[in-house]
């Protein structure tokens, strides 16, 4: 595992070279979600879900640059295909096998990073439970180039709503950031690397021992920028473990239901930056 000088543990991420992803297969998807995002708009809104930010996000006038489909259970063959068959009535078997081969090894790559966490942190004996009630999300999300009267803000800053985010990208750059001393510093991606993020339910778990990424893409240059994501979410309600509430540090969070979030991250009092304070904070 590397760092650089964005993503280190008090900045709520770090980068990470994963031999399990080759470059065949991370070309393979890349091209992949390259053909999604060429489709009809008429047939990405079909994209929908009852999860806020799990469908078609685009044509957003906040964000103009960005625009974004996920696949729900993407470890799951049959979650895939029903995504594919949806999205290719006539079947496209090339991008379900490489998609749900790629979400497989990458959710190996986040359960790797779960267990750590868990056993440094002296409670491993939840990691089981844990690991068996998260839901993953793939997400790929393109980045257009501004035209000249555009902002070049492809998403303003922002933490993920998520227990551990996994990044790649297609080696053009764009993500930031902020660092605790709210500098902004740009993450370099070497080859055959990923960006492991912490959300706001990991810091809720971590009883604020571990603070989620703030970071937003700026877009330089001339060329698009693709990113594919897997977001990882807890179903039911997260508690802080006992263990991680001491006299130093007492308990800063209730029980957190991570659905229940992203539905209130909707509402005007959950656009604010410290929306994770006001659902949950003690």
């Amino acid at each position: 595992m590397q760092r650089s000088a964005a993503c280190t543990r008090k900045n709520g991420c770090f980068l990470v070279t994963y031999a399990k992803v080759s470059t065949e297969l991370s070309d393979a998807v890349f091209q992949a979600v390259g053909e999604l995002s060429e489709l009809p708009i008429e047939t990405k809104v079909q994209n929908v879900a009852d999860i806020a930010y799990f469908g078609y996000l685009g044509q957003d006038p906040c964000k103009p640059l960005m625009e974004s489909m996920g696949i729900q259970n993407a470890t799951s063959k049959e979650a895939v295909q029903s995504f594919t068959n949806l999205t290719w009535p006539s079947g496209n078997d090339h991008f379900s096998d490489t998609l749900q081969l790629y979400a497989k090894l990458v959710r190996e790559l986040k359960e790797t990073v779960s267990k750590m966490a868990f056993e440094s942190y002296g409670v491993g004996k939840y990691y089981d439970s844990h690991n068996k009630s998260t839901d993953y999300l793939l997400r790929y999300i393109k980045y257009r180039v501004p035209n000249v009267e555009e902002n070049n803000l492809g998403v303003p800053t922002h933490t993920d709503k998520t227990l551990i985010t996994i990044l790649h990208q297609n080696q053009v750059s764009g993500l930031e950031v902020k660092t605790k001393e709210d500098e902004w510093i740009e993450v370099e991606f070497p080859p055959s690397s990923f960006v492991v993020m912490a959300g706001d339910a990991f810091q809720v778990w971590s009883n604020d021992r571990v603070r989620a990424a703030l970071h937003r893409v700026i877009m330089k240059g001339n060329k698009e920028r693709f990113t594919i994501g897997l977001f990882s979410h807890q179903k039911g309600i997260i508690e802080v473990p006992e263990e991680l509430v001491t006299n130093e540090n007492p308990l800063k969070f209730k029980p957190f239901d991570n659905f229940g979030y992203l539905r209130f991250t909707l509402t005007e009092e959950g656009q604010a930056m410290n929306a994770l304070k006001a659902y949950s904070g003690i």
